[in-house]
C-alpha cells in the first residue's frame, strides 16, 4: 500500500514537472515572438523619424526661398520709397522758393499801390475816406428816387407773392383732403322692435323706465315718437351710455330694475373703452405721439360732441391733418402744430362741467398736463380774442376756419344738403321762360339755363336779380350763393 501511494505521489511529481517544463517553453517563444515585433516596430519608427526629418528640411528650405523673395521685394519698395521721398523733398524745396518769390512780388505790388495812392490823394486833394464818403454822397443823392421805387415794388410784390402763396398752400392742403363734406348728428334716438317692447321698458308703474332713468341720468321719452324711444340729455356721454343700455336691454329681454343697473354698468365700461379708443386712433391716425393719456381720454369724449352739427372729433383730425400740410409748407414745427389743432377743442368736452370758453379751458388744461408752451398758445389763440404770435398758432387758426367754412361741414345732414339743393333749383325754375337749373358747388352757385327766345339780354340781368331775392327771403344758408343766368343763342342750318 505505501508503494502505491509512493508511485501517486512521484507520479504526481513528474506531472508537474512536465507542465513546468512546457510552460517555460511557451514563455520562450512568446517573448521571442515579441522582440521580433519589438524589432519590426523599431524599424518602421525609424523610417518614419527619417522621412519626417526629410520632411521639415524641405520646408525649411522653402521658406527660407519664401523669405529671401520677401526681403528682396520689401528691399525694392524701400529704394522706391526712398527715391520719392527725394523727389517729394525737392519739390517742397521748389514750393518754398516759388512762396518767397510771390511773397516778394506781393509786396512789391502793395509799394506800388501805396504810392499811387499818394499821388493820387496829392493830385485831388482828398483823402482816400473823404473820396469815399463824397462819391458815396454823389450817388446816393442821384439815385436816391430810383432806390425808393425800387423797395416800393418789391414790397408790393412780395406782398402780392405771400398772398397768391398764402392761396395755393391752402387749396393743396385742402385738396389733399378725402373726408366726408358732410358730419352725421350724434344719434339720440332708439328705435323699438315692435310696440310690446316699450311697454316692457316702461315696466309695472314706470319703474323700469324710472330706474332707466336713475341710473343714466337721462330723461327718456316714449310716447312722442311712435316706434322711437327719444333720449334727451345735455351730456352726449350719458345720452350714449343710455342708448347702449337700452339695445343691449332689448336685445336680451330681460328689463327689470336689478338687470338694468348691471347693464348700466356693463355699458359704462363698455363706453369708458371705446373713449380711450377713440382719442388713442385720433392720435394714431394723425401721426403724432407723446400726447398725455388725460388729454387723450378727453380728445376721445369728443367723439359724442358735435358743434352745429359737425362732429368734434372727426373736425379736429381733419384740421390736424390740413395743418401739417401748411405746416411743412411755411416752415413751421409740424409736430407743434398737429398736436395744438388735434387738441384746440379739447375744452369742449368739459365745458359742462367748467365755466369759461372752451379754448382758453383747453389751454389750461394742456398748461395742466405739463405740454409745450407753443401747444398751450396755438390753442388758447385758434380764436379771435387772443393774438396769435406763432407760425403755428396761425395755422391752427386758418385751418380751423377752413374746415368749418367748407360747404356742408356743419348745420346739415346728407339728406337735408341734397333737399336744400333741391329747393335751390326749384327756386330757379319756378321764373317763366327757364329752361334748366343747376346747383353747383355744393350749393354756393346756381346755373340757370334760360330760352333764348323768352328772355333777352336786359330781362336776363334782371331775372338774375329776382332770383337772388327770392332765396334770400325764402331760404336758409350759410354764406352767399352766386346767380349765373347762362343766355345763349345758337343758329342751326342744314346744306343740303
Amino acid at each position: 500500500m505505501i508503494e502505491g501511494i509512493i508511485a501517486a505521489i512521484l507520479g504526481a511529481v513528474f506531472g508537474i514537472g512536465g507542465t513546468v517544463v512546457y510552460e517555460k517553453r511557451r514563455v520562450a517563444t512568446e517573448k521571442n515572438k515579441a522582440d521580433q515585433e519589438l524589432a519590426q516596430a523599431k524599424t518602421k519608427a525609424g523610417d518614419i523619424v527619417l522621412k519626417a526629418k526629410d520632411e521639415v528640411l524641405q520646408l525649411e528650405n522653402e521658406r527660407r526661398r519664401e523669405w529671401k523673395k520677401t526681403e528682396n521685394r520689401l528691399a525694392d519698395r524701400e529704394t522706391t520709397l526712398d527715391n520719392k521721398i527725394d523727389q517729394l523733398d525737392k519739390r517742397a524745396e521748389k514750393l518754398r522758393t516759388q512762396e518767397d518769390e510771390v511773397e516778394d512780388l506781393k509786396n512789391e505790388i502793395r509799394d506800388i499801390r501805396t504810392k499811387q495812392q499818394e499821388k493820387l490823394e496829392k493830385i485831388a486833394g482828398l483823402k482816400k475816406q473823404d473820396a469815399a464818403d463824397k462819391l458815396m454822397q454823389m450817388t446816393e443823392r442821384d439815385i436816391k428816387e430810383d432806390l425808393i421805387g425800387l423797395v416800393n415794388k418789391l414790397q408790393h410784390d412780395a406782398m402780392e407773392d405771400a398772398e397768391e402763396r398764402a392761396q395755393t398752400i391752402l387749396v393743396t392742403a385742402m385738396e389733399r383732403m378725402s373726408s366726408e363734406v358732410t358730419a352725421e348728428r350724434t344719434v339720440t334716438a332708439v328705435k323699438l322692435t315692435d310696440d310690446e317692447m316699450k311697454g316692457r321698458i316702461i315696466g309695472k308703474e314706470g319703474r323700469n323706465i324710472q330706474a332707466l332713468q336713475r341710473a343714466t341720468g337721462v330723461d327718456i321719452l316714449v310716447d312722442d315718437t311712435p316706434g322711437m324711444i327719444i333720449l334727451s340729455s345735455f351730456d352726449p356721454i350719458r345720452r350714449q351710455v343710455a342708448r347702449v343700455t337700452l339695445e343691449m336691454l332689448m336685445k336680451d329681454g330681460r328689463i327689470h330694475p336689478a338687470r338694468i343697473e348691471e347693464v348700466v354698468a356693463k355699458a359704462e365700461k363698455e363706453i369708458d373703452k371705446d373713449i380711450a379708443r377713440a382719442g388713442e386712433d385720433a392720435a394714431r391716425e394723425v401721426g403724432v405721439v407723446g400726447i398725455p393719456k388725460e388729454m387723450l381720454r378727453l380728445l376721445g369724449e369728443l367723439k359724442f360732441r358735435t358743434s352745429y352739427g359737425q362732429n368734434v372729433l372727426m373736425h379736429s383730425t381733419e384740421m390736424a391733418h390740413m395743418a401739417g400740410l401748411i405746416a411743412e409748407e411755411i416752415g413751421a414745427d409740424v409736430r407743434v402744430t398737429k398736436i395744438a389743432t388735434l387738441l384746440h377743442d379739447i375744452g369742449k368736452a368739459v365745458t359742462h362741467k367748467i365755466e369759461g370758453k372752451h379754448h382758453h379751458i383747453g389751454a389750461e388744461l394742456a398748461r395742466k398736463y405739463g405740454m409745450d408752451e407753443r401747444i398751450v398758445h396755438a390753442i388758447e389763440a385758434h380764436h379771435d380774442d387772443v393774438e396769435a404770435t406763432t407760425p403755428e398758432a396761425l395755422v391752427v387758426r386758418v385751418v380751423d376756419a377752413a374746415s368749418a367754412a367748407r360747404p356742408g361741414a356743419r348745420n346739415i345732414s346728407a339728406e337735408n344738403f341734397s333737399e336744400r339743393m333741391r329747393d335751390l333749383e326749384n327756386v330757379a325754375t319756378s321764373f317763366k321762360g327757364i329752361d334748366k337749373a343747376y346747383a353747383i358747388s355744393a350749393g354756393r352757385e346756381i346755373r340757370v339755363i334760360v330760352s333764348p327766345k323768352t328772355i333777352d339780354d336786359l330781362s336776363a340781368i334782371k331775372l338774375a336779380r329776382d332770383i337772388a331775392t327770392k332765396i334770400e327771403s325764402t331760404m336758409q344758408y350759410p354764406g352767399t350763393i352766386k346767380v349765373n343766368v347762362i343766355r345763349e343763342t345758337r343758329a342751326i342750318e342744314f346744306a343740303k
